[in-house]
């Protein structure tokens, strides 16, 4: 975790339910929010709409926010973890994952493109992993958070976070 991000965890842990500047919190978190819910779900109008709808419900429970069980920003990774959660419980399948491989892309440069292929690429190869796999790359890699938070977060030691992305990165990289 980069040293700035680090700072804007530690103000994060420090703010009470009535000096939360939500102005503040949408501009640092919600880059990291969306990019967990695209790394999960793997579709970028998807993870739009449950950003929107993880904020929508940090807002509506802002003040069922208790500085003293947990920092703001795992606060709201727990409320965007059950947006997830709910989301996949709802969601019924309206076409096999094949089809989507053969959705066209939007013309685009050379590097966009690579960037698209890459980026479907390594969603076919994150359906071989268990969930909780899923859930520790898309925390890691998808919003940018250490393996601290991630620990945190999931209920799991922060060695065992560790070691669990590691052999994860290593099988993805494998079969690369």
């Amino acid at each position: 975790m980069d040293v700035d991000r680090a700072a804007a965890d530690d103000s994060m842990r420090s703010i009470s339910r009535e000096e939360v500047d939500w102005d503040a919190v949408f501009e640092d978190q919600l880059p990291r929010i969306y990019n967990y819910f695209r790394f999960r779900l793997g579709s970028d109008p998807l993870a739009e709409d449950l950003t929107a709808c993880t904020f929508e419900k940090a807002w509506r429970a802002r003040d069922r926010y208790r500085r003293d069980a947990a920092g703001f920003s795992t606060w709201l990774y727990r409320i965007a973890h059950n947006v997830g959660v709910d989301h996949l419980r709802a969601r019924r399948p309206h076409a096999p994952l094949e089809a989507a491989l053969e959705v066209a892309a939007d013309s685009t440069p050379e590097t966009e493109a690579e960037r698209g292929s890459n980026f479907a690429r390594l969603a076919r190869l994150m359906t071989s992993l268990t969930e909780r796999e899923r859930e520790l790359i898309s925390l890691k890699y998808g919003a940018a958070l250490g393996n601290r938070a991630i620990a945190e977060l999931t209920g799991l030691s922060e060695s065992n976070v560790g070691t669990i992305l590691s052999r994860t990165v290593q099988a993805l990289r494998s079969q690369w």
